[in-house]
């Protein structure tokens, strides 16, 4: 079961280059029922833990399922929309109804946060917010307007730069910044 556990994650972390090395090395549909396989697996197994990546598990299930019974390889370039649209919603509907996710993550660490923070963690929400919709757009255009190569590139290397370069600075400038002019 845990070979299973770190397979799928490091599948859904490496999706993009998955596919790209699959659909470039292996017979049509084979990755497709791989995918399929590996994220219906996942959803079973972590089905009481995930319940926030259910809806996208779910959805990558029914890509990649679709992609093998229509013979619709291109179906399988979706899926990083999904999970941008996905992230979207969470953080989105955090704003709306509160606490704020960032607000949310950061209780994890530190439960008796000031309230002067309160603030400055939604406008970090809202930057993620935009960060998804920025991703999601790209990952959408280089799935319907480039090549395998550069959806490869900006999903499974460019996305994941500009996530950590929103996570180091934002947390660089919490950490000298906000605590110096504290």
């Amino acid at each position: 079961m845990r070979v299973i556990e770190v397979l799928t994650a490091a599948l859904l972390l490496l999706y993009p280059l998955t596919v790209w090395l699959g659909l470039n090395y292996l017979p049509p549909g084979v990755l497709a029922g791989l995918l399929c396989l590996l994220l219906l697996l996942r959803l079973v197994l972590k089905r009481q833990q995930l319940k926030a990546m259910a809806l996208p598990l779910l959805a990558g299930v029914l890509l990649t399922a679709g992609s093998l019974l229509a013979k619709r390889q291109d179906w399988l370039l979706y899926y990083p929309i999904v999970i941008n649209l996905t992230m979207l919603g969470v953080f989105g509907q955090s704003l709306v109804r509160g606490p704020s996710m960032v607000e949310r993550l950061a209780r994890l660490g530190e439960p008796d946060l000031p309230d002067e923070a309160v603030p400055y963690l939604r406008r970090v929400t809202a930057l993620w917010c935009l960060l998804f919709v920025v991703n999601g757009g790209m990952a959408f255009y280089t799935a319907h307007f480039t090549s395998l190569e550069i959806w490869t590139l900006y999903n499974g290397l460019i996305a994941y730069i500009l996530m950590g370069i929103l996570a180091g600075g934002e947390w660089l400038y919490r950490t000298f910044v906000l605590r110096k002019g504290a």
